[in-house]
């Protein structure tokens, strides 16, 4: 019998409490198993984050022939790695669930295979985009299709050669970047991308990581195919996507202060810190220090009075994750908050800048959609039923905005939230929310 879990959150006084560390981070999570699939030798991961969406890049993988151990109960992940010319064709087709950074990422590697691979998802990543990555990939010489809508089922034919190509990115994406480069690996001659912004550059960090070649300049990057990547041992930072729900909880509370530990830093991820602060939000970094490649800090968030700004738009690309619980913030802060350039949050696991906005109305906040973006008048939310559209992001952000609401909140089809933050209730209501997690069957 399948169904959907509803989040009943209710109002609480608004303190909020704890010292708690949120799971590993997703996109590196996702980026250990790649590539010590792709390495010569063991691969050992720590702080593997075990949601459903990372739980379906390891599959794949093991579909592939790899043998991977894990996760542990203490996250621990082991990846015996069968080399860059190693993976075997699946027995079946891979689905990869909800997961888009799986199908992207996972397109580029598939492209350049001996054998042939279909990938499909559930039904709100079968609505996602694919062109944007199956054009640069034919681009490179593969054989690699969508449906007619350009979403999935994408199927790879291979044994096609690949050859290295010099690409602009139309839009700034750090999963067309990273399935490019993917597929650079197994290409002949050398890859490039030029990025139009800043995106995340977790994959070029790890595979310097695993001794791999690669140059960054200003906003290109680029590899020589053909390389061998080695074995590593990685500790996964805490996700800050993750921690962004806790991070304007505890700014939006009236009273209290929370301490996030091990929090990643990466200065292409940090988006949400750089507008928070611009809100009048008290975050304070402490503990800085490198983690491989990647740096972390601990947080200590304090309550505080927020103000609605013009988000700077170097800073969106930063916080593309991270917008659904900015948005709490900003119904929370005195006056108005502006965002523009953000048309990608039209084609996240949801229209997010469209799915906040019913939802903030649902609650008694007045905001203005545009094409790009949205304006959000802060004031006082009310309660009321939410949809959250199967979309993670959506149904924690209206769980964390309870904290400052005159009622209860119903949010329907959280389900998904297990694709990234297994132990939301749990830690959310550990700090001083009151959530409520309800089985729908259907």
């Amino acid at each position: 019998m399948s169904g959907s879990i509803t989040f009943i959150a209710s109002p609480t006084d608004a303190n909020v409490q704890g010292d708690i560390q949120v799971p590993g981070d997703k996109s590196i999570s996702h980026r250990t198993i790649m590539l010590g699939s792709l390495a010569d030798g063991v691969t050992r991961v720590s702080g593997f984050l075990a949601g459903d969406d990372c739980i379906a890049t390891m599959n794949a993988f093991r579909a592939m022939g790899v043998n991977i151990d894990g996760p542990d109960e203490d996250n621990n992940v082991t990846i015996q790695g069968v080399g860059i010319d190693g993976l075997k064709a699946p027995s079946t087709e891979i689905n990869v669930g909800n997961s888009g950074t799986s199908i992207r990422l996972l397109a580029g590697i598939l492209a350049g295979q001996s054998f042939s691979s279909k990938m499909l998802g559930d039904a709100s990543l079968n609505k996602r985009p694919m062109q944007r990555v199956v054009a640069p990939l034919t681009l490179m010489g593969a054989d690699i299709s969508a449906s007619e809508a350009g979403t999935p089922p994408v199927v790879v034919n291979g044994e096609q050669p690949l050859q290295g190509i010099d690409y602009d990115l139309p839009m700034a994406s750090a999963q067309v970047k990273s399935a490019v480069l993917l597929a650079g690996l197994f290409a002949k001659g050398r890859t490039q991308v030029t990025e139009p912004g800043v995106t995340r550059d977790h994959t070029e960090r790890m595979l310097k990581a695993f001794g791999y070649a690669i140059e960054v300049e200003d906003n290109k990057v680029s590899l020589q195919g053909g390389g061998r990547l080695t074995a590593c041992d990685i500790q996964v930072p805490g996700d800050i996507s993750s921690a962004t729900f806790f991070i304007i909880a505890g700014l939006i509370a009236t009273q209290g202060s929370i301490i996030l530990r091990n929090v990643g830093l990466n200065p292409t991820r940090i988006g949400v810190l750089n507008i928070v602060a611009k809100m009048g939000g008290r975050v304070e970094r402490f503990n800085e220090r490198l983690v491989g490649a990647e740096p972390v800090a601990d947080l200590r968030v304090y309550a505080s009075d927020l103000v609605g700004i013009d988000i700077d738009q170097a800073d969106v690309p930063l916080a593309i994750d991270e917008f659904p619980a900015i948005f709490i913030a900003a119904a929370c802060a005195q006056g108005t908050t502006t965002l523009r350039n953000a048309k990608e949050l039209r084609v996240k696991e949801s229209d997010r800048i469209q799915s906040m906005a019913d939802g903030l109305t649902t609650l008694g906040i007045d905001c203005r959609v545009v094409d790009d973006g949205i304006d959000i008048i802060g004031g006082k939310l009310t309660g009321g039923t939410i949809s959250s559209h199967h979309d993670h992001r959506i149904a924690m952000a209206f769980a964390i905005s309870s904290l400052r609401a005159s009622d209860t909140i119903t949010i329907l089809e959280c389900e998904n939230v297990a694709t990234s933050f297994p132990t939301f209730v749990e830690l959310a209501n550990s700090v001083g929310l009151s959530i409520e997690k309800q089985q729908v069957n259907k």
